[in-house]
Formats: C-alpha cells, sequence, structure tokens
C-alpha cells in the first residue's frame, strides 16, 4: 500500500536525489551563463582600452613656436603695387620659406644640405599654408615679427609622446634639435583640433575627420530619406493590406533572405546599377546613400511588421466598431502605437548602415578626398572607409589617428543606440 498524502511523492528519497541533480544543473547553467557575460565584458573592456589608449593621442598635438619675418621683403611684396596685386602677391608668397628661415636662425650652426633639410623637417609640410591662412585672418601681421605656434612634424609628435625612439628616420641630430627647442618652450602639447575641423591629408599631424563625418552625415541623410517613408509603407501594405497568398509568401520570404544578404553584394548591385546604368558621379554621398538604403531597407521593413504585428486587434476592432474605415484604423490607430518600435528599428538600421564600409568601397567612396563635401553630389569619403584608409597607411602616426577615428565612430554608434533604448521605454506600449 503507497502512501498517498499530498506532497509525499516529493518527500521520496528518490525524488529528493532527483530534485538535487536539476538544482545543481540549474547552478551549473547559471555559473555558465555568468562566466559567458564576464568573458563579454572582458572582452569589450581590453578592446575599448587599447583602442583608447592608442586613440587618446589623435586628440593632441606638439606644435612648435617660431619668429617668423613677415615684413615685405620677406614675403616678396612689390613696393608700389595696387591692392590687387598686393592681395595676390601675399597668396603667391612663399610662407614655407619664411617658416624655413624662422627654423633656421635658431640654429645658425647647422650647414649642410642635409642638415638643414633634416632641420626644416621638424616643421610640418603644411605650416606654411597654416601660417597662410593666419595671415588672411590677421593681415596686420604684414611688416612685423610675429610669433606663431605651427604644427610639428609626426615624427616630433610621436617623439614626444614616447612613441619612437632615435632609430630610423630620426636621428640623433633631430633629437638634439628637439630637446633644444624644448628647453627654450618652444614646444608645447596643445588640443588637436585640426583633428575634429579639417578633411583628410596626407601627412599625419594635419589629418583630420571632418571631411568624413559630413560625408557620412549626407550618405544617412540620402538613406533616411530612402529607408524610412518605402520601409513603413511596406511593412504597413504587407501586414495589413496585403491578400495571404502565395505571391505575398514569395515577397516575405525574399526580405528575408535579404536582410541575410552580405553587405558586399549591395555594394556590388550599386555599382552595377547606380554607377553603370544610371551614371550617377562616383565617390558621391547621393550614390553612398542609394547603395546603403537597399541593404537598409529589408531591416526596416521587418522591424515595421513586427511593430505593427504587436499592436493588439482589438484595437483594430474597436476603431471598425466605430465606423473608421481600414485606412483610417492604420494611420489614426495602429501606426501612432507601432511608431515607437518602427523608430527604434529604424535608428537600429542606421547604426548599422553608418558602420558599413564594404558597400562604400565597391562605389568608389574608398578615394582621397581633401576637401570637405559640401552637397549629395560632391566626392566624399565615409568615417568608416577613413578608418580603413588610414589603417592601411605605412606611417606610424597614422595608427593613433586610426584609434582616434575608432573612437569617435562608437561615439556616434553608442549615441544612436542610446537614444533608440531612451525611445523604446519612452512610448512603449505594455498590453
Amino acid at each position: 500500500m503507497t502512501d498517498e498524502r499530498p506532497g509525499a511523492r516529493w518527500a521520496s528519497p528518490d525524488m529528493q536525489k532527483h530534485l538535487a541533480k536539476r538544482h545543481r544543473a540549474e547552478k551549473r547553467f547559471q555559473r555558465l551563463g555568468r562566466l559567458a557575460i564576464a568573458l563579454g565584458v572582458a572582452s569589450l573592456g581590453v578592446l575599448l582600452v587599447s583602442i583608447g589608449v592608442r586613440g587618446v593621442g589623435a586628440f593632441v598635438c606638439t606644435e612648435i613656436r617660431l619668429d617668423v619675418d613677415l615684413s615685405e621683403q620677406a614675403l616678396g611684396l612689390p613696393a608700389d603695387a595696387s591692392a590687387d596685386e598686393r592681395d595676390a602677391a601675399l597668396d603667391r608668397a612663399d610662407y614655407r620659406g619664411v617658416v624655413r628661415d624662422a627654423l633656421r636662425a635658431l640654429f645658425p650652426e647647422v650647414s649642410g644640405r642635409s642638415d638643414l633639410r633634416g632641420l626644416g623637417a621638424l616643421v610640418s609640410r603644411g605650416a606654411g599654408h597654416e601660417l597662410r591662412e593666419r595671415v588672411r585672418v590677421n593681415p596686420d601681421w604684414i611688416g612685423r615679427t610675429v610669433a606663431v605656434w605651427l604644427p610639428a612634424d609626426d615624427e616630433v609628435d610621436l617623439l614626444r609622446k614616447g612613441e619612437i625612439s632615435g632609430a630610423g628616420r630620426f636621428s640623433e641630430k633631430k633629437i638634439a634639435w628637439t630637446e633644444a627647442l624644448s628647453e627654450q618652450g618652444r614646444l608645447r602639447t596643445a588640443f588637436n583640433s585640426r583633428f575634429l575641423t579639417t578633411g583628410d591629408s596626407r601627412e599625419p599631424e594635419l589629418a583630420g575627420i571632418w571631411g568624413a563625418v559630413v560625408g557620412s552625415a549626407l550618405t544617412l541623410a540620402v538613406t533616411l530619406a530612402l529607408v524610412f517613408p518605402l520601409g513603413v509603407s511596406a511593412a504597413i501594405y504587407l501586414e495589413e493590406f496585403a491578400p495571404k497568398s502565395r505571391w505575398t509568401d514569395l515577397i516575405e520570404v525574399n526580405i528575408n533572405n535579404l536582410a541575410a544578404v552580405p553587405s558586399i553584394v549591395f555594394g556590388l548591385l550599386g555599382l552595377a546599377v547606380f554607377l553603370g546604368a544610371a551614371g550617377l558621379p562616383r565617390s558621391a554621398p547621393l550614390v553612398g546613400g542609394l547603395t546603403l538604403a537597399l541593404m537598409t531597407l529589408p531591416t526596416i521593413i521587418i522591424t515595421g511588421r513586427v511593430s505593427i504585428q504587436a499592436v493588439p486587434p482589438s484595437i483594430r476592432e474597436a476603431a471598425k466598431g466605430l465606423g473608421a474605415s481600414p485606412l483610417q484604423v492604420v494611420v489614426h490607430h495602429v501606426l501612432p502605437l507601432a511608431m515607437p518600435g518602427i523608430l527604434t528599428g529604424t535608428i537600429i538600421g542606421m547604426a548599422r548602415a553608418l558602420g558599413e564600409t564594404a558597400p562604400l568601397l565597391m562605389i568608389g567612396m574608398v578615394a582621397f578626398v581633401v576637401d570637405v563635401p559640401r552637397g549629395f553630389s560632391d566626392a566624399a569619403t565615409a568615417l568608416p572607409v577613413q578608418i580603413y584608409l588610414w589603417a592601411d597607411s605605412p606611417e606610424r602616426a597614422f595608427v593613433e589617428k586610426t584609434s582616434g577615428a575608432i573612437l569617435v565612430l562608437l561615439m556616434f554608434l553608442i549615441l544612436m543606440n542610446g537614444v533608440a533604448i531612451a525611445m523604446r521605454r519612452r512610448f512603449e506600449k505594455r498590453w
């Protein structure tokens, strides 16, 4: 005769042994989950720290203070010239030579073509251009000797940061000259505003990301203008109006398949359609935005359909019971309730488009572009492509530029994902 009392079976030794085994298995699973999360967080931390340590140097630079002679004789200005001729002469003046003469005046003992060339290499090759721009802003400098802080060469900057030693191109003489300038108080570490306000350059100390940031912004503007109305319209039609048939099933399968297609395939499609067939300008944000729109559109449609499906059927039935047409039900009731999820999916899709490189490489946005684009048809590059270009450069100074650009890209991605999370929590409806 068996014990039929409630709980007697659970109190038996066999059942207690079985429960203890299940509890141990559950604790092992929890430990494995915590270990996986810890490994993921540790890996992300190592990645961010390594990038941050290298990239922080991109936001500071080394500058040299030189007493430049801006007299009319040094600039080669004609004595009895008109105002227009004087301005033209100012633009043609050899500012690079003025900078070089100011540096040589600090080391009069240096002679020989090789040594003089090495001494002049302490200053950036773009120092003359920067001096010209400052003279344009400060015309009262003409005829005077002015102390100006100018960008140092990238090797001087790396030496000051402890990234290189005397080995290689940086000779012992250059080290001695650099130390002499430092002892005279003519070297300083300043915030590198050029990195955030200028375009790309062959010289690492002058290279900036602003051109790539503007190119990415223009590209994403084209992408958003296309994918949001098309994606939302397609999601509404497929979910609310399209009849259930073999054709709609085929369309849904193809949309799901397109969402998993590698991004480089969309780059090949953009190369063939927009550049080959349509003849649109190469390396333009317009073409980049169209290509990224093709890649992002399936994701927007899928997230839009999921958001529309999350709206309870009772909302639709109540609206129809009050006499609303199918279009009014969607526009006035379903779409406003589904819009938070749609916006969240759109932002996440745009964040993915921001970090894509392969499609943009295929349509020519890998070109070296110095000027900041001013329109959708101007030649431009994007931030991830700029990172790719700098990572492929042989100069060591581009290593910190690459890491700095990655930090900026991560900042934008984190900001966009943070906005998506905030919008979901702010407007999410719980049924």
